[in-house]
């Protein structure tokens, strides 16, 4: 009795499934996009506007220089090494032992090589080997060190005259001297 009524019921499922398949649509295989056109040269445009010309710019207003600062003084004193090494030094000059002075104040020197105030040390050294050209390259060794400070400017500078007089070079060594006179206070 109820198989007559399944045969009816399957065939209009099968009918509305066809119908349901019909209406489906199956897209065509994949193909790659076309590439992109090839860019066209386009020549830049011809412009027939001239330049405008820009006044020419206003001058640049430097202030004015400061004037410039003496350097500072670099100090006087030396580290204790050195200094027992110059007192040595001295106590062998007065002994007439030169090469021992100029020893010690060689091993001060490579203690504390920027002071001014070894270079004259070694300077007057020179002086009594009687190496006058020597003695005179030490003291300006001293002067190049001496920035800011007179009191060895003005040392640097007599041992300078030293020279000179020592060499019979007699107006530089009173240009010496007046150059030392004008750094010493009064």
């Amino acid at each position: 009795m109820k198989p007559t009524l399944r045969k009816p019921l399957l065939a209009a499922s099968v009918v509305m499934t066809m119908a349901v398949l019909a209406g489906c649509v199956v897209p065509a295989p994949y193909s790659p996009p076309p590439p992109p056109p090839a860019p066209v040269a386009v020549p830049p445009p011809v412009e027939s506007i001239p330049p405008v010309e820009e006044p020419p710019p206003a001058p640049v207003v430097q202030p004015a220089p400061e004037p410039p600062r003496p350097p500072p003084p670099r100090p006087r004193a030396l580290n204790p090494a050195a200094r027992t090494l110059v007192a040595q030094a001295q106590t062998q000059v007065a002994a007439g032992n030169y090469a021992v002075a100029a020893a010690n104040l060689e091993r001060a020197l490579r203690i504390e090589p920027d002071s001014a105030q070894l270079w004259i040390e070694m300077g007057k050294v020179r002086q009594a080997e009687g190496n006058f050209a020597q003695a005179e390259n030490m003291a300006r060794k001293a002067l190049s060190l001496a920035a800011g400070d007179p009191r060895s400017q003005s040392s640097a500078w007599r041992l300078i005259a030293e020279s000179y007089r020592a060499r019979k070079r007699v107006q530089e060594a009173r240009d010496a001297e007046v150059r030392a006179d004008a750094l010493t206070p009064n």
